[in-house]
């Protein structure tokens, strides 16, 4: 029997997951157990600060691997993973956010090292080992656009594609490269239908040499597939949805990219659309949400290409 390995999305048989897949995520070829329920897992959401997506519907659980990386347990500070379980409200959140990083990757996105895992109920759970966190336990710092900016993290909303740029521009060490990280990213966030790239789903981060860059990208999902004509969170050049290549390049001169640079970063993603298209349909999404996110990037790719 042939099925999708819940890391990478390729094909594996009679398994739920690659050795090396699983080795890559949490250094040993064992799946680790979590033996706690849904139920359970939201009043240790509730108990802990972090930040949420979805108008707070998605909780955030930090976990750790024990010393003999066999179980995940829940861990009020300094947890290496973050655990995100379903929700009662949005349906197969795990799912779309497994599928929707797999698909930033095809378009050369960085992320973090993640998967699904399941929950004692069998419930699937999007699992993602932080970035922010060295080998030793220290944690790097991360700032996200909204204290970049000095806003309130209610005005995270209050923002454009443009503000990004110039936050890189002033902070980034190497503000050309980051621009150009932050670029593919708002194309690919409109790609694929997301609607929760808001100032603070972006950040930066300084690493041991003091470097400021940007971080991998975190929270991808296709939001359109729960909220039906969900639009762009902050706008881009003006516009939060029809974002043709016109609209994309006029936002790369804004960028000072280039419109070379911009165009194969256009054409780069329109090429993925059948690759992506075979992730989906083998994803773990519900076969409504495969069929809907399916027609959304087959819609965008056309756009793009006009």
């Amino acid at each position: 029997m042939t099925r999708a390995c819940r890391i990478c999305l390729q094909d594996i048989k009679d398994d739920d997951y690659h050795p090396r897949c699983l080795r890559s995520l949490f250094g040993s070829a064992k799946v680790p157990h979590l033996d706690i329920e849904i139920s359970k897992l939201h009043t240790a959401a509730l108990a802990m600060v972090g930040h949420t997506s979805l108008s707070g519907i998605q909780k955030k659980i930090s976990v750790n691997l024990a010393a003999d990386r066999e179980t995940l347990q829940v861990a009020a500070e300094g947890g290496r993973y973050i655990l995100k379980p379903q929700t009662g409200t949005y349906p197969a959140l795990p799912e779309n956010e497994h599928v929707t990083t797999r698909l930033a990757q095809l378009v050369e996105i960085e992320v973090g090292r993640f998967g699904l895992v399941s929950l004692k109920d069998s419930s699937f759970a999007y699992v993602v080992r932080r970035f922010d966190r060295l080998p030793d336990g220290r944690k790097l710092r991360q700032e996200d656009f909204c204290q970049l900016a000095e806003k309130s993290p209610k005005d995270k909303y209050d923002g454009s594609a443009e503000l990004c740029v110039r936050l890189l521009r002033k902070y980034a060490s190497e503000p050309l490269i980051e621009i150009l990280k932050l670029f593919r990213l708002l194309v690919f966030a409109w790609w694929s239908g997301n609607g929760d790239m808001h100032l603070k789903n972006f950040s930066v981060l300084t690493d041991e040499q003091g470097l400021i860059r940007l971080t991998p990208a975190y929270d991808l999902v296709c939001t359109q597939l729960v909220i039906p004509n969900d639009h762009l969170a902050i706008p881009v050049v003006g516009k939060e949805d029809n974002l043709n290549r016109k609209a994309w390049l006029e936002f790369a001169d804004y960028c000072q990219l280039g419109e070379r640079v911009a165009n194969r970063i256009l054409d780069k993603q329109i090429s993925v659309h059948g690759e992506a298209t075979g992730l989906i349909d083998r994803s773990f999404l519900p076969g409504d949400q495969k069929k809907h996110y399916t027609q959304l990037i087959e819609e965008r790719t056309a756009t793009l290409a006009r």
